[in-house]
């Protein structure tokens, strides 16, 4: 039998903890239910930013202004009760109609951005890259320079050539508002590292490349000469027999690299001419001092893997292809027969940009 004076403290307990208990109960159930509230969004969806060093009760004003949540304190107050839920992360993010109170502070404290897409494309020039990043309207602005010095920017102690061309990998990158350009191309040039890596050491045997650069400059001269993806090989084929007999490369793009803004259009036969362009193939031996271009995986594999053949000479015929000689007689030939093509309205040396 229990004690009259146990019984009488137990009755004056459960008196004052079984309010408090439907108290918390009921305060359990209404946060629960206003954390599972749908945002009011007039739109499918809508992106809301966060800027950095935007605190919780800031986030919280912010809903609030526009239109998406009421009793502002009651968040407020589970922000400063949960310090755990609050630790929100600044950035842009995107909400879908139907999405809740409670899912949209997972997203801000997972930091669960709009992700945003540019694409670096092949046969651009590092000067080309750059300017392309300044145009992003949501990449923060940051001074880079094409030299030796952006390795510094990019937090790269030894890169593979002191100067940046064609260090850079080709491809589709994810970003995120207010993002650094450095950020992108460090791992654009991490990427060019992986890939390169990766097919030098699936080359064929007995190429006349002393390393995975040379390479890479090869690489980019046959992503600057065609855009035909049969041809690579082909292309590579007719440089390697070259640099084999010790002929010149005698290829146009490196010259037109070499002359920078001074080229407007029109290679001429004193571009062709100039010993002191040191891009100038046609007048200086072997391969280039650096690549010319970023180039693709594709153009890296043919420069690794060149087509077996006797071709050492190719011309434009007109289409965006190109028409092989091995003997400086059909060359010639060649030359005659599709340079007349110059004089039609379609004529073009290589494939325009949608058909890559």
């Amino acid at each position: 039998m229990i004690p009259i004076s146990i019984y009488k403290l137990f009755k004056a307990a459960l008196a004052v903890l079984f309010p408090l208990i439907l108290t918390v109960l009921a305060a359990t159930w209404y946060l629960n239910t206003y954390l599972n509230r749908e945002l009011p969004l007039t739109e499918p969806t809508a992106v809301f930013v966060l800027a950095p060093g935007t605190g919780f009760s800031a986030m919280v004003n912010q809903l609030q202004g526009l239109g998406w949540l009421k009793q502002p304190r009651v968040l407020k107050l589970y922000g400063r009760l949960n310090p755990a839920a609050a630790e929100i992360k600044a950035g842009e993010y995107r909400f879908e109609k139907g999405v809740t109170l409670a899912e949209t502070l997972a997203m801000m404290r997972a930091g669960d951005v709009v992700r945003h897409q540019l694409t670096l494309l092949e046969g651009w020039t590092v000067a080309q890259v750059l300017l392309y990043l300044e145009s992003q309207e949501l990449l923060v602005k940051q001074v880079l320079t094409n030299d030796s010095s952006l390795w510094k920017t990019l937090g790269v102690d030894e890169p593979l050539a002191p100067l940046p061309e064609g260090l850079f990998f080709p491809d589709t990158y994810d970003y995120h508002l207010n993002d650094q350009p450095s950020n992108i191309l460090l791992r654009a040039y991490k990427r060019l590292q992986f890939v390169l890596n990766e097919e030098w050491e699936a080359r064929e045997a007995g190429l006349p490349y002393e390393n995975a650069y040379e390479a890479l400059v090869m690489a980019s001269i046959i992503e600057k000469e065609t855009g035909v993806p049969e041809e690579r090989g082909q292309i590579a084929g007719v440089f390697v027999r070259r640099l084999r007999m010790g002929m010149r490369l005698q290829t146009d793009p490196t010259v037109i690299y070499g002359l920078g803004d001074v080229y407007k259009g029109n290679l001429r036969g004193s571009h062709l001419r100039d010993e002191n362009n040191i891009y100038n193939t046609y007048k200086q031996q072997g391969l280039p001092p650096t690549p010319i271009a970023l180039a693709g995986r594709e153009a890296i594999h043919a420069a690794l893997h060149p087509a077996d053949g006797d071709a050492i000479f190719f011309v434009a015929k007109g289409d965006g292809t190109h028409a092989f000689s091995a003997t400086l007689q059909e060359h010639e030939a060649a030359v005659k027969r599709y340079q007349l093509s110059q004089r039609k309205t379609n004529y073009r040396s290589a494939p325009p940009i949608s058909e890559k």
